[in-house]
């Protein structure tokens, strides 16, 4: 198992603008995690851009990838300009676009300054909460489906009746995250591995007010897009709460967003996702 999340961040340059993952996580399923492709595809139009930082991207996956192989990612180098550099990335398997994404870098720049108020509700701290591997033990989600998917992120939900669709409840979710292990300084590397763990809890918020989870087998869950804004600098190795809604779901698509704050209420990202939940019938 990989020890750092950086590690599997990391991509390999085989060309100019031409990158392949080097390692990979286990999904129970053998398909590719979608914030892994991600945090890859960042991480290699980054190498591509120098003296800026990525400020949003958007994402389409396209089809479903493989945990058994490598990931080719292809950057093209769309517009280098005075203050934003534009990059798209297509990744690929066996000669096949498995997804597509936009980014876009900015130099930093002073500007106005506002952000909305981490919810004021009294939120229970990262410390007294169990993380998901835990809950899974206690829940009997532990084969297949969670003894062998470990993601280098500490997963909190605040509440974990909601995650685990225990019971129906409004499409609202929040969950504390951070890197099981220390990360450099680099904030890149903290932008890519927050790109990585964001493609966590948003399609399962969309499920609460349905009587499934994600973890049914009955259900059929995958990312279709996905979409994301840096708003601040920030750690990854110390706490940040994700706040999570879903307001739609419809056609076998939900629909999700989320807004990601520091320990002391810093509005440092924003996320939205639509994905399939599709039900399978027996």
């Amino acid at each position: 198992m990989l020890e750092k999340l950086s590690k599997l961040l990391d991509v390999e340059e085989l060309d100019r603008n031409l990158f392949r993952s080097r390692h990979h996580v286990e999904n129970y399923r053998k398909v590719l995690f979608g914030g892994q492709v991600l945090g890859q595809a960042l991480m290699a139009a980054t190498r591509t851009v120098e003296d800026r930082l990525p400020h949003s991207l958007h994402a389409y996956f396209l089809r479903p990838g493989s945990s058994e192989l490598p990931v080719i990612y292809e950057v093209d180098p769309i517009r280098d300009g005075g203050s934003f550099t534009t990059r798209r990335v297509v990744a690929k398997q066996r000669g096949r676009a498995i997804f597509n994404m936009s980014a876009s870098f900015q130099i930093r720049e002073e500007g106005f300054d506002h952000q909305v108020e981490m919810p004021c509700e009294e939120i229970p701290a990262p410390e007294s909460l169990k993380n998901t591997q835990q809950l899974a033990l206690e829940a009997g989600l532990v084969s297949p489906q969670y003894d062998q998917r470990r993601y280098m992120i500490d997963f909190r939900p605040v509440d974990p009746k909601s995650y685990f669709g225990a019971e129906l409840s409004e499409a609202k979710c929040m969950f504390w995250l951070r890197a099981e292990s220390e990360m450099s300084d680099d904030p890149m590397e903290h932008r890519a591995a927050l790109c990585y763990a964001s493609d966590m809890g948003l399609l399962g918020t969309s499920l609460q007010p349905h009587d499934i989870s994600l973890f049914d087998p009955h259900l059929m869950p995958a990312s279709v897009d996905h979409a994301m804004w840096f708003h601040r600098d920030f750690r990854l190795d110390q706490w940040l709460l994700y706040v999570t809604d879903s307001p739609s779901a419809t056609g076998a698509r939900g629909f999700a967003r989320g807004q990601i704050f520091t320990r002391d209420g810093l509005l440092v990202a924003s996320t939205a996702q639509e994905g399939l939940i599709r039900q399978i019938k027996s």
